[in-house]
């Protein structure tokens, strides 16, 4: 995994906004190209951009596509920034 894509493609809004979407299961590209103003050629750069870092998969369901979260990366991700930033106060706001 390279975390260069990773971060290139969580520093747009619309991507993070199709991963939020894809957190609550898988969706078709034409579901998700439907929540964004945008041209489908548009949306397909951002799918891409997401499938290069990793972030996303894809399946195709006959003319469908669907999209999915790659949560294993995504977590990934979350276990590497708590790395490089400490991991967070506990309740009574003292590091672990």
């Amino acid at each position: 995994m390279s975390f260069n894509n990773a971060f290139k493609a969580l520093s747009d809004p619309t991507r993070r906004e199709i991963l939020r979407l894809l957190s609550q299961g898988e969706q078709t590209a034409g579901d998700l190209s439907e929540r964004f103003d945008m041209s489908k050629p548009s949306v397909s750069h951002h799918f891409s951009v997401l499938k290069e870092a990793d972030l996303i998969r894809s399946r195709r369901d006959g003319q469908k596509i669907i999209y999915s979260l790659n949560t294993t990366v995504a977590q990934d991700i979350v276990t590497w920034m708590w790395d490089l930033f400490g991991q967070p106060p506990s309740k009574n706001g003292k590091q672990p």
